[in-house]
């Protein structure tokens, strides 16, 4: 499995980015997806999650009310749309795939011990 992340960049504060993230290669029909992040000298962290079925979401408490995760399960993309960015929101920001067919409550998952599959990344800064 592929992941290939886009979309980052260098925004002012109060800014939007939106992230995509394509899956591709040998994925399993039902998969949940998940974003994290990682600034210099941190270790990495949950940001966002989906199930399967689009059904289930979770959010960090850092990112709940600013950020959307969503996902186009014929297309097998997941997008995170980030509004009223922070400085401290500045890292690169992962996508992750578990393939999982899962679908209630506690179906999107918040460990970064339960994913199989990761990108390489990209890059967000957020200048003051």
């Amino acid at each position: 499995v592929q992941l290939v992340e886009s979309g980052g960049g260098l925004v002012q504060a109060g800014g939007s980015l939106r992230l995509s993230c394509a899956a591709s290669g040998r994925t399993s029909s039902r998969y949940a997806m998940g974003w994290f992040r990682q600034a210099p000298g941190k270790e990495r962290e949950f940001v966002a999650a989906i199930s399967w079925s689009g059904g289930e979401t979770y959010y960090a408490d850092s990112v709940k009310g600013r950020f959307s995760i969503s996902r186009d399960y014929a297309k097998k993309m997941v997008y995170l749309q980030m509004n009223s960015l922070r400085p401290e929101d500045t890292a690169v920001y992962y996508c992750a795939v578990r393939p999982s067919d899962c679908s209630g409550y506690g179906c999107a998952f918040d460990s970064l011990l339960k994913y199989d599959y990761w990108g390489q990344g990209t890059q967000v800064t957020v200048s003051s």
